[in-house]
């Protein structure tokens, strides 16, 4: 399903391209994580804002694969009326004064941006994001979710599964799938190799989710440099698919590409499960924001609007796997199952979901939720990660062409020989 959905935003970006050369004023450039979408959603905004303003306008849509890709786009001078940040790219952008307050005037139409359908969780959470502004003016809650082990029943143990060790677990061998996505594998890494220190109450998990110096960037940096040859891949695209053709038994991964992946999974007769290691885990929130120059925003409040209605909530999660922040009991309805074990969402929905059965992989107890933590902005520390990350990743490349390089010696001189023999 997943494959279908990159095609049809391939080919809707493709429509849609060359229709955007005409007035600005009603294009509407919108800049989101890769696979997020449900690709029917778009031509369907532009009627019902046409129907609501009595205005014509054209979505131009783009994705991006990482924070830092949707940062250097900015930097450059993109030209965007709606983007996707993450939580501490939210923090960061808020901090430079990069976003402008989302307006909620939509005049006639529905508003789905009331406190009533936007979860206080997710607003509790967006509130922590600036001291001195209040984030939740400048962003909505898109999708939120968790980060942690996609594994393979068969082959591992739930025991196993979790704690973050199992990265570093040898029984796992060149099975082991790791996001390159690096302050998630950090936020995860700190919690495993500082274990005891947070267990002694010397420091806490909220702590360690700030750039707290050289010595535990050390630290998670020779956790990855000894995993290297037991890790089979650093992935942030193709790691669903080796956990479902069994080319990978472990991945670090988002529970939205989970649930993907078990659903898929399961097809072909492969277990898949994922697990919320007892160290702790980050919980991460995506948002729409608008960026301070965007030359179109009141579509683009519109089109923030739009996607917080209930009815695109629900297709959204149906085919990216992930759940936004909308809590309404239209789609809290929509997700129980009498198949899952019984949950206490009440966090999320309010106390009439204190037990519901609900896909536990979507939407996290109330219990797991407990150990969880976002991260921060590192700020001028930024590019620290950023080059542990890079040399992390170099090593990965540096082994593999000694051999090649000998195998092309070979080859040439085979064709040497050969060519000197008909001569």
């Amino acid at each position: 399903m997943r494959k279908i959905l990159q095609l049809a935003v391939f080919a809707l970006a493709l429509v849609l391209l060359p229709g955007c050369g005409g007035n600005r004023s009603q294009v509407l450039k919108v800049y989101n994580w890769y696979n997020y979408i449900n690709p029917d959603v778009i031509p369907e905004f532009e009627a019902w804002y046409r129907q609501q303003t009595g205005e014509t306008i054209k979505v131009e849509y783009k994705e991006f694969e990482t924070n830092n890709e949707l940062w250097s786009a900015l930097e450059a001078g993109g030209d965007y009326d709606v983007i996707a940040p993450s939580d501490y790219m939210i923090e960061r952008m808020l901090k430079y004064g990069m976003l402008q307050p989302i307006n909620r005037d939509f005049g006639h139409a529905p508003n789905y941006l009331t406190d009533d359908n936007v979860s206080p969780f997710i607003r509790e959470h967006f509130a922590m994001l600036s001291d001195t502004l209040d984030a939740n003016q400048y962003a909505v809650g898109n999708n939120w979710g968790t980060t942690g082990i996609l594994y393979n029943a068969e082959y591992v143990t739930d025991n196993d599964a979790y704690t973050w060790n199992i990265l570093r677990n040898f029984k796992y061998r060149d099975r082991i799938l790791i996001k390159d996505a690096a302050r998630d594998v950090y936020s995860q890494v700190i919690l495993a190799v500082k274990g005891k220190e947070i267990a002694e109450g010397k420091v806490t998990p909220d702590e360690l989710m700030y750039y707290t110096g050289e010595e535990n960037l050390a630290e998670v940096e020779q956790f990855l440099m000894n995993v290297h040859e037991i890790v089979h891949s650093w992935d942030a695209v193709e790691d669903k698919e080796k956990m479902i053709h069994e080319e990978g038994y472990v991945n670090l991964n988002w529970n939205g590409e989970a649930v993907m992946a078990i659903e898929e999974a399961a097809q072909a007769g492969v277990t898949l499960r994922f697990a919320l290691p007892e160290e702790g885990y980050t919980i991460w929130f995506d948002g729409w924001a608008i960026p301070k120059n965007a030359v179109n925003p009141k579509a683009a409040s519109y089109f923030i609007n739009y996607m917080l209605k209930p009815d695109v909530v629900i297709r959204n999660s149906e085919v990216t796997g992930y759940v936004a922040s909308c809590s309404s009991l239209e789609v809290l309805n929509h997700f129980i199952d009498d198949k899952y074990p019984v949950s206490d969402l009440s966090y999320f929905f309010g106390p009439e979901a204190g037990a519901v059965r609900v896909n536990p992989v979507m939407f996290p107890d109330k219990k797991d939720v407990a150990r969880s933590y976002i991260e921060h902005d590192w700020g001028e520390n930024t590019y620290k990660l950023d080059e542990m990350w890079a040399r992390v990743i170099a090593k990965e490349g540096s082994f593999p062409w000694l051999p090649v390089l000998f195998s092309l010696v070979a080859i040439s001189a085979f064709f040497f020989v050969r060519t000197r023999k008909k001569i």
